[in-house]
């Protein structure tokens, strides 16, 4: 039995890529001496309504609380005073809100001083989305005569440069269960093709599947698909050095555990009562969970190495089911406008939970192997961010960014890096794009590289 490096088990149309196994004859053959490096990574993570910011930034919690207005008047806060950043470079220090992180210090960098540009006279919560990746000035936009100050994106730009060796250049993934659009196209995506033409993310978990592992959707003519391949995969498995028939068995129990977890929610969908919009019910880890693994199996089989993923949509008033956190299902962007008295703890629950979300992704990528023992987290960069500065004030400087990842040894981990106030947040996009091998003298309307970042 002949096996290609890149094994491809198929099945009726179906072709699923294996993660690398050493003892594969054709792999020993090629690199007998050492293994090639595995490609970069890069991870776009957004999260709507911005942030509690006093919970979120160092050294602000104890105090004194603004002076909000309260309701939708809420961003009219009496004093509303920016505090100015002392640049530098300083110990990582966890607020509350980050606490989920703790067992991670090590592997994230928070990055505070980062504004956005922004245009009077269009709602705050669709620049929050729509421009957060691509950071083209109204200015920019009037010389461009462009409509809207909105270009191509971030993952585009560098999915063209360094996405030539995978199926897809990019991946848009979100977790909007939403059908009905209840905004328009800005408030619900941060990647563009360009002006004004969307790069769709993909909602639902079973299209997100077939589009990764069935070619043009053929599971209608599979039953069960994973059936199908274990037993392929079984001939292999006889073939194999113990490390790698673990290596195996894990990528397709993970597979397994998918597909299990596709059918939980789907049945959950139609057993949902036919009164109450059928998306509130999904609990909101599992299908963040269920997206997050799908998007890392891409990653480790080489189908993307350039990922966007939306934990919700800007402004909706969509009920929700927050799982573990409320006892009934809640509307976020209603509650970011209600933060008066100890108001803003019942928000900070919500980014809490965001926050835990993320410290999966990061605690699944450092267990993930690559082809040259790394591990899938040390050949990544992966942020974690918000348009918006801080949900009741809608304000659009301060942005909140979190900075995870070895990046091949590029960055220096564990830090707080402390940038100007002012500091556009184009000059970070600038930076990852250098680190993912797209040396470019500037991006959007950047001022030049974070050089705070490299080691």
């Amino acid at each position: 039995m002949s096996i290609s490096r890149r094994k491809f088990l198929k099945t009726n149309g179906a072709a699923m890529a294996l993660p690398f196994l050493h003892s594969v004859p054709e792999a020993n053959a090629a690199v007998p001496k050492s293994v090639e490096k595995p490609s970069r990574k890069l991870v776009i993570m957004y999260i709507p309504n911005g942030i509690v910011r006093r919970c979120f930034f160092p050294g602000e919690e104890e105090a004194e609380l603004p002076g909000f207005v309260g309701g939708f008047n809420a961003d009219k806060t009496k004093d509303k005073k920016r505090i100015q950043n002392v640049a530098g470079i300083y110990p990582l220090e966890l607020t509350s809100t980050m606490q989920p992180l703790q067992d991670l210090t090590k592997d994230v960098t928070l990055i505070t001083g980062l504004d956005r540009t922004f245009k009077n006279g269009q709602d705050v919560h669709a620049q929050g989305a729509s421009c957060y990746l691509t950071s083209l000035s109204p200015v920019q936009a009037a010389e461009k005569n462009i409509r809207y100050p909105n270009g191509r994106s971030l993952d585009q730009v560098i999915g063209d440069a360094v996405g030539a060796s995978t199926v897809y250049k990019t991946l848009e993934i979100s977790t909007n269960g939403f059908k009905a659009g209840k905004e328009s196209i800005y408030f619900d995506n941060i990647s563009w093709y360009g002006p004004d033409k969307i790069a769709p993310s993909i909602r639902d978990p079973k299209k997100l599947y077939d589009r990764l592992f069935m070619a043009d959707s053929y599971r209608t003519h599979v039953t069960d698909v994973t059936d199908l391949m274990l037993a392929d995969a079984k001939a292999l498995h006889r073939k194999l050095s113990v490390e790698d028939r673990e290596t195996l068995g894990e990528f397709m129990t993970m597979v397994r555990d998918v597909e299990v977890r596709i059918k939980k929610l789907q049945s959950m969908l139609a057993d949902a009562d036919i009164e109450q919009p059928k998306e509130e019910v999904l609990p909101r880890g599992e299908y963040i969970r269920l997206q997050a693994d799908l998007m890392l199996l891409a990653l480790q089989m080489g189908i993307t190495n350039i990922c966007t993923f939306m934990f919700g949509p800007e402004r909706w008033d969509a009920t929700l089911n927050y799982e573990g956190v409320f006892s009934k299902p809640v509307q976020h962007h209603n509650m970011t406008h209600n933060q008066k008295g100890k108001g803003y703890l019942e928000v900070q629950k919500i980014d809490i939970f965001h926050m835990q979300q993320y410290a999966y992704v990061i605690q699944r990528m450092k267990e993930i192997k690559e082809s040259d023992g790394s591990t899938l987290y040390d050949n990544s960069l992966v942020t974690y961010g918000a348009g918006l500065g801080d949900g009741a004030t809608h304000q659009y400087f301060d942005l909140p960014m979190i900075l995870a990842g070895g990046a091949q040894g590029q960055i220096k981990q564990g830090r707080f890096i402390k940038c100007k106030s002012g500091t556009l947040n184009s000059n970070l996009w600038l930076s990852l794009s250098n680190l993912m091998g797209l040396e470019i003298d500037s991006f959007a309307d950047s001022t030049g590289l974070l050089s705070e970042l490299w080691t």
